[in-house]
């Protein structure tokens, strides 16, 4: 069995799932691509690393790329979808480390590949359900579902927005190219700041509750609530507060945007938004802010740091007829600064998690 996942782009709404705001992302063309065969026990061999591993979901962790197939293999297992073992191969376009999602696609083409296997039809919630559960509570990522749900629910020349608090999600016409620039500084969820900044929200979230304000989440705040709260909160909540509520608003503002054709509107609120997560959430690193500005004085309509941070790829809009240009000066630059040639591709909104046919 063959099944494929897409890597993903979040055009703004970064650090918001996890919080119960909205986020607007994008499924790239860029995919994972997995095969999954009976066998007795479960090995696995990727593209990438072309040893073959085995591992076995009933015993400890693996402490290599395996974690994330034994993890889908545990979570199937306890719903009912049960496999004696599986040879399982990996291919990816997806780059790994570049805060494009290639985890998510991982588990989702996993999940998808071995369901298949086992004769089982789950549903794309259950997919995205399944493959968030593998790296949430099995790898140990304390991740937030958006990338699941958008490796799941993808559909070609849109964005979603999605509204994770109450699981809302609506489809945003987007048909154009995105650029990503990647900074060639990788990153791991699970070794970057990423956990501290989940325990700041979640004390921050403990002091506005403190404070008698009754919420769920940070992006139940609203901007009017800030001027008060920014008051009593202390650093660096109080940077984490600010981030989160008006990255919420400004991912809204970007599907209105969007929903009108407003590209300009898009690109200065992605903008913005790259200062919120250099500034207040402290999540960019000097590769980042070098390729926003660089991109930026070239002439692109917007340019923001993509994914979790510390590192990853920056996205960029880039003017028709000009993105030639503008990505070599910006690599130019790059080069100039870094010592090293900037990486650039393009992609457009493309599809979720599906079934793949191999060929004869």
């Amino acid at each position: 069995m063959l099944a494929s996942a897409p890597g993903r782009i979040n055009l703004l709404g970064e650090h918001t799932d996890y919080n119960g705001g909205l986020v607007l992302p994008i499924a790239i063309q860029r995919r994972t691509f997995v095969a999954a065969s009976h066998a007795g026990d479960w090995q696995a061999v990727s593209a990438n690393e072309p040893l073959v591993r085995s591992f076995d979901p009933s015993a400890a962790r693996p402490g290599d790329w395996t974690r994330y197939p034994w993890g889908v293999a545990r979570v199937l297992a306890s719903a009912g979808v049960h496999l004696p073992g599986a040879r399982i191969g990996v291919a990816s376009a997806v780059p790994v480390g570049a805060g494009l999602s290639s985890s998510a696609a991982l588990t989702l083409a996993t999940a998808k590949a071995l369901a298949l296997l086992a004769g089982r039809k789950l549903s794309t919630s259950d997919l995205a359900e399944a493959a968030w559960r593998a790296e949430h509570d099995e790898v140990g990522v304390r991740c937030g579902r958006m990338d699941q749900t958008i490796g799941a629910l993808a559909v070609p020349g849109t964005a979603l927005l999605i509204e994770t608090g109450g699981g809302q999600v609506e489809q945003v016409p987007f048909r154009e190219t995105v650029w990503v620039l990647e900074t060639g500084v990788f990153h791991e969820l699970g070794t970057s700041p990423y956990h501290q900044r989940r325990r700041e929200c979640e004390e921050a979230l403990a002091f506005c509750r403190d404070q008698g304000l009754r919420i769920n989440g940070l992006a139940e705040l609203t901007p009017q609530d800030l001027p008060e709260l920014l008051q009593v909160l202390p650093p660096p909540l109080s940077a984490r507060v600010r981030h989160v509520v008006t990255e919420t608003e400004r991912t809204r503002e970007a599907a209105r945007a969007l929903a009108r054709g407003d590209l300009d509107q898009l690109g200065q609120l992605m903008v913005a938004g790259h200062h919120s997560l250099r500034d207040d959430y402290q999540s960019s690193c000097a590769e980042a802010d070098l390729l926003v500005e660089a991109a930026m004085r070239h002439g692109a309509r917007g340019a923001r740091l993509t994914g979790a941070g510390w590192g990853g790829a920056v996205i960029a809009l880039l003017p028709r007829g000009r993105e030639s240009r503008i990505v070599a000066e910006v690599g130019e630059e790059f080069r100039e600064a870094t010592g090293r040639p900037l990486v650039a591709w393009s992609t457009r909104a493309g599809g979720g998690v599906r079934r793949e046919t191999m060929a004869s």
